[in-house]
C-alpha cells in the first residue's frame, strides 16, 4: 500500500481498538448480567437511576451518552420487569421523569457482585485502569 493510503490502515486507527475492546468488554459483562436478567445498557442505565433515585431520559441520555430513542425500549423493558417508573413531569410535560422502584431497589442488591467480577476479567494493574479511565474521559470531553 502506497504512503498515500496509510493513514486508511486499519492498524494506524484508534477508533478500531476502542470500539474492539468495547464489544469485548460487553461481552464479557453478559454471564455476570444474564443472572440478574440485565442487557449491557440497562445495566448502564439503572447505574445511574440507582445513584439518583429519580432523573428525566434527557439527563439519564446526558450521563450515558445515548439518545431518546435508544433509551425508550430500555426504559419501557426496565418499566415492564418493575425496576423504574415512567411519568411525566408535572412542572413540564415534556419531561418524562424516571424513578426507581422497591423493586428496582432490590436489585441492586442482587448487582453488587457484578463489578466484582468485572474485576477479575481486566488484565490491567489498578494503575492502569485508573490511567485508561482518564484518558478516555478525556477522549470524551468530560471530567471523571
Amino acid at each position: 500500500m502506497s504512503e498515500k493510503y496509510e493513514s486508511l490502515k486499519l492498524c494506524n486507527q484508534l477508533c478500531f481498538p476502542l470500539y474492539a475492546c468495547s464489544k469485548e468488554i460487553v461481552k464479557r459483562y453478559k454471564p455476570y448480567l444474564d443472572p440478574i436478567d440485565l442487557t449491557y445498557t440497562q445495566y448502564i442505565a439503572m447505574m445511574v437511576i440507582w445513584e439518583e433515585k429519580e432523573i428525566t431520559v434527557k439527563e439519564l441520555g446526558e450521563k450515558l451518552f445515548l439518545d431518546s430513542g435508544t433509551l425508550t425500549p430500555v426504559l419501557k423493558k426496565l418499566e415492564q420487569k418493575g425496576y423504574v417508573t415512567r411519568q411525566r413531569s408535572k412542572d413540564d410535560e415534556r419531561n418524562l421523569i424516571i424513578s426507581l422502584t422497591k423493586e428496582g431497589e432490590k436489585l441492586r442488591d442482587k448487582a453488587l457482585e457484578v463489578p466484582k467480577n468485572m474485576g477479575s476479567c481486566i488484565c490491567l494493574s489498578p494503575e492502569e485502569a485508573n490511567t485508561l479511565y482518564k484518558l478516555l474521559y478525556k477522549l470524551i470531553g468530560k471530567k471523571e
